[in-house]
């Protein structure tokens, strides 16, 4: 009977009954009712009876319909949901991104043989650099295919005109050499830029779809390959460009436009929005892993109509009429507006994805050394034999192991991301909102390093970002107007209206230590002293520091007192170093700053929006032994 399979069913924690009931309660409570309103007519409810049959008959059927309702509120509940498809929906309305399996990455190295040039500062033939394409695909010992994110310039430099490429590689930057013991080829090296994976695993896949000269609102097309990790591409054989978005509602997305500017070392990238009549959302399958691409509900004739339909095109014809005919409204007229995006009709849709992923794909360190398929340009000017021995002499090798590959996420771990999304939201309300935000932006359109947020005494609706980046050698330095360009565009889509942000710089205090210390008699001085200077150094690490974080003077003199060998700490004092340092030309910011003043029960406060540095440790922290 269902009374069976429902207890057996509602016995599991993450299940709730609702009605509380079950086949005996309702057979209870039917035996009560027909002994009470029907007991001339059946007396005998016992089970072989015919009144006994009616009252299991009806109970049963109660039962059921009580099984499959309690059910059906816990398919509604992300927590007591059983059913996979339930638990997709369910997960996506909160805001999570069912995917595959995910690729690694990792920084792959480029090394190239090219001639010997006496005439040049560099040694180096430098009109025969080659630039490696994004696209070359390489493969690793195991049988992973991995792709160049980003091109390999060894014609680039930086600020300075230094070229990014490295020749001392192993102490073999001379590849070869001529007869008279002269370079004649050097070995040149280049990855990654900072250190940053440039490629990830996956095969690219290319696929092409025939739509239908018919519209139909919302199309979707299923990818052939499992485990997508990214959409590369997506146009059709008009030349439009399909972008993805989150949902079909958003109109604009941003794009990366490459940075020409002074300050492109540490901004490669502007961030610009564009925006996006042609646009589509992603849904992957948790369990069959593959990906459906769903378009809009617009048509490509109404892209140039009103954002909303025209009432006179839906209203009844009355004008200059006294009768008219039957007349119907055709509800998906509304639909074919540019709202939700347009639809294709009658064209070819290709879409470029990369498909491919898992733990297996975190292949060991100098693992890579394939090259699949080699993508590269050269100045016109380089003879095709030049060309030929450049190409032939490129080889790869990955000096660190692949990470961020792993299996696709079980249904557990998507109930769980579920659950905590719920409070996740896409607007700038809370201070932590805004945090999120800053350091979530893509980091081709610059980094932050650190930021302060502070009211605005002037304006209650208006809040003060101080921001800071980091230079070449880890420096905090004033962030490049590039970067405010781009953080008030990535802001700006997702702050509420009333609110506004001010986006001013951090003030960088510069200090100085000098500390005076008595050793005891059996210790080396020096090393005792270098050993103190070391912890402080460690300490007072500009990656240990906040906008607006304290200094503790008594942290810093504990470290040195408990310093083996230390016996007292004579004399201890904090400074502040500004301007240009005449004896060793180190160049500091120009904040001035009045410790004492700041200075309360041995804690040293920054000014708002002000951080605390050491700029040169080894400068800047001085200790002696007397």
């Amino acid at each position: 009977m269902a009374s069976d399979k429902s207890k057996i069913y509602l016995k599991k924690d993450e299940n709730r009954s609702y009605l509380n009931k079950e086949f005996n309660s309702f057979r209870s409570d039917l035996l009560q009712y027909a002994q009470t309103f029907f007991p001339d007519r059946i007396r005998d409810f016992s089970e072989p009876s015919m009144g006994g049959m009616f009252l299991d008959l009806a109970a049963y059927v109660g039962d059921v319909m009580s099984f499959y309702m309690d059910h059906q509120f816990n398919e509604l509940n992300i927590e007591t949901a059983t059913e996979i498809k339930n638990i997709e929906k369910l997960v996506r309305s909160a805001g999570v991104k069912i995917q595959g399996a995910a690729p690694a990455s990792v920084n792959v190295s480029f090394y190239i043989e090219v001639d010997a040039d006496s005439s040049h500062a560099t040694g180096v033939k430098i009109t025969d650099l080659p630039v490696i394409k994004e696209g070359t695909i390489l493969q690793s010992s195991t049988g992973i295919i991995f792709t160049l994110l980003e091109d390999v310039d060894f014609t680039a430099t930086d600020s300075s005109g230094n070229y990014l490429w490295e020749t001392d590689i192993g102490n073999k930057e001379v590849f070869t050499v001529d007869s008279s013991s002269n370079p004649a080829t050097y070995n040149l090296m280049l990855s990654g830029i900072d250190g940053n994976p440039n490629c990830r695993s996956g095969k690219q896949i290319t696929e092409k779809f025939n739509i239908p000269d018919t519209f139909t609102p919302f199309r979707t097309i299923r990818l052939g390959a499992p485990n997508v990790s990214e959409i590369i591409d997506v146009r059709d054989s008009n030349g439009n460009i399909y972008y993805e978005v989150d949902a079909l509602t958003q109109n604009i997305v941003y794009k990366r436009v490459i940075n020409i500017s002074v300050d492109s070392d540490e901004v490669p990238d502007n961030l610009e929005l564009l925006p996006a009549p042609y646009r589509f959302i992603a849904a992957t399958s948790s369990t069959s892993k593959l990906t459906t691409i769903r378009f809009g509900s617009g048509q490509a004739s109404t892209l140039d109509d009103d954002i909303i339909p025209d009432p006179s095109e839906l209203a009844l014809p009355l004008y200059q009429k006294k009768t008219f005919s039957r007349f119907s409204i055709d509800p998906n007229d509304l639909l074919r507006t540019r709202t939700l995006g347009i639809s294709p009709q009658g064209t070819v849709i290709s879409v470029t994805y990369r498909a491919g992923g898992g733990q297996g794909h975190n292949v060991s360190a100098k693992a890579i050394r394939t090259i699949s398929s080699l993508q590269t340009s050269f100045n016109s000017s380089v003879s095709a034999a030049t060309v030929s021995k450049i190409r032939s002499s490129v080889e790869v090798l990955n000096q660190d192991e692949a990470s961020g590959g792993e299996s696709a996420p079980s249904l557990t771990e998507f109930r769980t991301l579920a659950l905590a999304a719920k409070n996740s939201q896409s607007r700038i309300v809370t201070k932590a909102d805004l945090i999120a935000r800053v350091y979530t932006m893509p980091s081709n359109f610059g980094r932050v390093f650190r930021l302060g947020i502070s009211s605005n005494s002037e304006n209650p609706l208006a809040t003060q970002l101080h921001i800071v980046s980091r230079n070449k050698d880890g420096q905090l330095t004033i962030s490049p107007d590039a970067l405010k360009d781009n953080l008030r565009t990535y802001l700006n889509e997702h702050r509420l209206i009333s609110d506004a942000i001010d986006i001013l710089d951090v003030d960088v205090i510069n200090l100085s230590v000098t500390y005076n210390i008595v050793c005891d008699d059996v210790s080396n001085k020096s090393l005792v002293v270098e050993s103190a200077n070391s912890k402080l150094k460690k300490y007072l690490r500009v990656q240990n520091f906040q906008v607006e974080q304290p200094l503790i003077l008594t942290d810093l003199k504990n470290m040195i007192i408990n310093t083996d060998g230390v016996v007292s700490l004579v004399d201890f004092e904090v400074t502040v170093k500004s301007g240009t340092d005449t004896e060793t030309g180190n160049v500091y910011s120009d904040m001035t700053f009045d410790i004492d003043s700041y200075t309360d029960r041995a804690i040293v406060y920054t000014s708002t929006g002000a951080i605390f540095e050491i700029k040169y440790p080894d400068d800047d922290i001085i200790g002696m032994s007397i």
